[in-house]
This record gives structure tokens, sequence and C-alpha cells, in this order.
């Protein structure tokens, strides 16, 4: 239970990461002469609001936008409820990140009514899809959680600790 206050502030970090980067692209944008400010060769900052489900497909209306709010805070309740009943800190952290990237989406959504993304990255003639800091911890999170499954801590541990009992060729055939 000691690792829920470590997600948690992971979780509103990572709100406060992305919505403060939000606002600060957001009126700097404001200032810039085209749509597309360079920053790095690689690397440019955009100003554009995403009312779809992910890549900007599927735009979404008025219902459908509560509908993807709701799906998100769903989704932070229940990476909530799985980050108290975890024991490892890999787990809490990118449980944490999932959460705080749900949210920083979410609201979003409910104040503006779509996602502002500014994040464009490109090379060798190839341009990714436009993200920003809340997608980047879910992606974090993610990759956190299939590390943990496939190299740490979670691939060495049983799933439960009873073994299996062993079963006869009669049960396995049913």
């Amino acid at each position: 239970m000691r690792l829920v206050p470590l997600g948690l502030v992971i979780a509103f970090a990572s709100v406060v990461a992305d919505q403060a980067s939000k606002l600060a692209v957001l009126f700097w944008s404001r200032t810039w002469s085209g749509p597309v400010h360079p920053v790095l060769p690689g690397l440019d900052l955009v100003a554009i609001w995403n009312p779809g489900i992910s890549y900007g497909l599927f735009p979404q209306g008025e219902a459908g936008r509560w509908v993807l709010v709701a799906i998100k805070v769903v989704a932070a309740i229940a990476f909530t409820v799985w980050l108290t009943r975890t024991a490892r800190r890999l787990e809490a952290v990118a449980l944490g990140l999932l959460i705080g990237g749900a949210i920083g989406n979410a609201v979003d959504r409910v104040v503006h009514g779509a996602v502002f993304d500014f994040v464009s990255l490109y090379a060798f003639g190839y341009r990714w899809y436009v993200f920003n800091v809340a997608d980047v911890a879910v992606v974090v999170g993610v990759a956190l959680l299939l590390y943990d499954a496939f190299f740490g801590h979670a691939s060495k541990s049983p799933p439960s600790p009873q073994p299996m009992a062993p079963q006869s060729e009669a049960e396995r055939e049913r």
C-alpha cells in the first residue's frame, strides 16, 4: 500500500506537466509566423486540436466527446485500483503515468472539447503523428508495464500463490 502515494505523485506530476506544456505552447503559438514552428532538425512544434480518438481519426461530436471523457475516467479509476494492489515500484510508476496521461487528455476534452497536440517529429521524409506530454506518459507507462511483464519482477513471480494442480487427461480434453 505504500506505493500508492508514489503512483499518485507520478500521476499528479504528469497532469501538471501536460497541462502546463499545453498552456505554454498554446499561448506561445500565437506569436509564430506560421502554423509550424521549427525547433530542431526532426522536431517541430505545431498547434493542433484533435477532436478524434487517435491520430485525429474518427472526429467525435458532442456526445462522442463525453463518451471519450467517460472512457478515460473509467481507465484512470481502473489503473488506480490496480495501483492499490501493486507491490512493485516500477509498476506503480507505470500506473501513475497511465493515470496522469488519461486525466491530462480528459481535462482537454472537458475544457476545450478536443485534445491539444503540439509535438511533431519527422525523419527521412516521414512525419509521425502529432502528440503531447499526456500521450508520452501513456506510451512510457505501457512500455514500463511491458518491460516489467517480460523482463522485470512480474515475469519471475507466479500468477497465484497456489501452484496449479495436475490435471487428469479427461480434464485436459474438456
